[in-house]
C-alpha cells in the first residue's frame, strides 16, 4: 500500500487542490499520512505568487530531495512537485531540479495524482532521464460539488472554491497565466457543497475564487441573444447564491473573501445587508488609491471610485468590517502616492488592513516597467503604512471593549469574531473552558493592538500574552 505524504503551501485556493488531491488519494486506496520520512511519495503543492512564496516552495522541495539520503526508505522516495510553481515553471524546473523531483504535475492534474503516482512506479527513471512532466496547457479546470476531497481545515470551518481563475489584467500580477480564465461553478453545485458542509458541523463557509465578485458574470456571454439587457438576479450571479446560502437552515457564518472592487454594485450591498448569515466582513483588496497608481496596475478602478465605493458599502451594511491589502513600491510610485495612500488609511480606518512589498515578478507586465522602486525604499514605504495601520486597529480594537460580541472558538483559549477571517486576521482570547467549534457570546473587556481579550474574571491579560505566543 503506498504512503503519501503531502506538503501544502500559499493560500486557501491552494490548501483546496490540497485537499482534493488528498480525497483521490483515500478514493484510490492510498494512504496519506503526514510525516514525510514515513511516505513512499512526498507531494509540494507550491506557491508562485510572489518572490518570497517561490523561495519558500524550493526551499521545501530542497529539503525533502536532501532528506532522502537518510534511510533505504527514503533513497527511493518519489518527490512530486504540484501546484502554481510547477504549473508556470515545470519547463525550466526540469533543468535545475532534474535531480531532485521525479514528476511535476499541474493544476489540472490534481484529480489524477492517483494514476500519476501510480504511473511513475511502473516506470522507474534513468539517471539521464528528466523528470515527467504531466502539465498539458493552461489550467481549465474546476472542482464540483462530488468532487472527492478530504478536509484539512478544522472541523467547524471549512473553504468553498466558487470559481476559478481571473480575467483581470493587472500589471503586478501572475495569476491569469498560471490559473486561466474565470471560470464560475454552478449555484447548484455551490449550494449543494455548503449543505452538506453544515450537515458535517461546519459553522464558517468561506467563499473563495480569485475574484469572488466576478461570480457567474462569465456565463452572462452565453445569452441566447446577445442584445438582450443582463438581468443579474435571475442568473448566475453573488447576490443569488449568498440568498441561496443564506437560505440553509442552520446557525453559520457566510464569509466573503477576495472580492475585486470593480465588480461591486448596490445590489450585492443591498444582499449582504439582507442576509444576517453573511458575516458583517469584506475582503475588498484595492492595491493603491493613488490614481497613478491604480492606472499603472491596471486596476480598472479610480481613487473617487473606491472612495464612492466605501461609502456606499458602510452606509448601507452597518457594523461592517472591512480588510484590505496595498502595494507600495510599485514602479513610478513616488513619495506623493504614497501620502494619498496614508493620508486615504488615516481617513477610511480599515479595520483589518495588509500591506506587500511589490514583487517584481517574471511574466508580468510591471516587471517590465520603467522606474523599478529599489528594495530599501519598498522596506521604508512598508514600514510607514502599517506602524500607521497598527494605531488604527488599537483604536478599532478599542472601540469594542464593553461590547458583547458573537465570536467562533478555535480552540482552547482562542476564538475569533464575525470580523476576523480564518489565519489572516485578529484573534478574541476567551475561557479555555468554552467549547471548541461552537458559537459563545463573550464580553470584551480589553484588547492588544490587533486582538480582543474576553477575560474570565480573575484572569490576567498577561496569561493570553503567553498563550498567543505559543501559537
Amino acid at each position: 500500500m503506498i504512503k503519501v505524504s503531502l506538503i501544502s503551501l500559499g493560500c486557501a485556493k491552494n490548501l483546496v487542490d490540497s485537499e482534493i488531491m488528498i480525497g483521490h488519494l483515500h478514493q484510490a486506496g492510498m494512504v496519506v499520512i503526514p510525516e514525510a520520512e514515513k511516505a513512499d511519495v512526498v507531494i509540494v503543492n507550491t506557491c508562485s505568487f510572489i518572490d518570497s512564496s517561490k523561495e519558500e516552495s524550493l526551499g521545501h522541495i530542497l529539503e525533502v530531495h536532501q532528506s532522502r539520503g537518510m534511510t533505504k526508505r527514503r533513497k527511493e522516495q518519489k518527490l512530486i512537485v504540484a501546484g502554481c510553481m510547477s504549473q508556470r515553471f515545470s519547463k525550466d524546473l526540469s533543468s535545475s531540479l532534474h535531480d531532485e523531483v521525479d514528476a511535476f504535475i499541474g493544476l489540472d492534474q490534481i484529480t489524477k495524482v492517483a494514476p500519476i503516482i501510480e504511473e511513475i512506479y511502473a516506470k522507474a527513471r534513468g539517471k539521464n532521464e528528466a523528470p515527467a512532466n504531466f502539465i498539458e496547457g493552461k489550467s481549465t479546470y474546476i472542482p464540483d460539488y462530488d468532487t472527492p476531497r478530504f478536509r484539512l481545515t478544522p472541523k467547524h470551518f471549512a473553504y468553498i472554491k466558487i470559481a476559478e481563475g481571473c480575467n483581470h489584467p493587472c500589471t503586478f500580477c501572475i495569476i491569469p497565466q498560471i490559473r486561466g480564465r474565470h471560470r464560475s461553478r454552478t449555484i447548484e453545485s455551490v449550494v449543494r457543497e455548503a449543505r452538506q458542509l453544515v450537515k458535517d458541523g461546519v459553522k464558517e463557509l468561506n467563499l473563495i475564487s480569485q475574484d469572488t465578485t466576478f461570480f457567474g458574470m462569465d456565463t452572462w456571454e452565453q445569452r441566447p441573444n446577445p442584445r438582450t439587457p443582463v438581468d443579474s438576479s435571475r442568473g448566475s450571479a453573488l447576490t443569488t447564491l449568498l440568498r441561496e446560502l443564506n437560505a440553509i437552515e442552520g446557525d453559520f457564518w457566510i464569509r466573503l473573501l477576495y472580492t475585486h472592487p470593480a465588480h461591486w454594485s448596490d445590489e450585492l450591498i443591498k444582499t449582504i445587508a439582507e442576509c444576517p448569515k453573511v458575516a458583517r466582513y469584506i475582503d475588498i483588496p484595492l492595491q493603491h488609491i493613488s490614481d497613478n497608481m491604480l492606472e499603472r496596475m491596471q486596476r480598472e478602478t479610480s481613487g473617487d471610485y473606491i472612495r464612492n465605493l466605501l461609502k456606499r458599502i458602510r452606509a448601507g451594511i452597518p457594523g461592517i468590517a472591512i480588510r484590505t491589502t496595498f502595494i507600495v513600491g510599485f514602479p513610478g510610485e513616488t513619495e506623493a502616492d504614497v501620502a494619498e495612500l496614508c493620508e486615504f488609511i488615516k481617513e477610511t480606518k480599515f479595520e483589518r488592513l495588509g500591506v506587500f512589498r511589490y514583487s517584481q515578478e517574471e511574466g508580468t507586465r510591471g516587471a517590465k516597467m520603467p522606474d523599478q522602486i529599489p528594495a530599501k525604499v519598498k522596506e521604508a514605504r512598508w514600514h510607514q503604512t502599517m506602524a500607521l495601520q497598527k494605531e488604527i486597529a488599537a483604536e478599532v480594537s478599542k472601540s469594542h471593549v464593553g461590547q458583547t460580541l458573537k465570536v467562533l472558538v478555535e480552540e482552547p483559549g482562542v476564538a475569533r469574531g464575525e470580523a476576523d477571517a480564518p489565519d489572516i486576521d485578529g484573534r478574541v482570547y476567551v475561557s479555555n473552558k468554552l467549547p471548541v467549534g461552537e458559537f459563545v457570546s463573550v464580553a470584551i473587556s480589553g484588547f492588544q493592538d490587533y486582538d480582543l481579550l474576553a477575560l474570565p474574571k480573575g484572569q490576567k491579560p498577561t496569561e493570553f500574552k503567553v498563550a498567543k505566543q505559543a501559537q
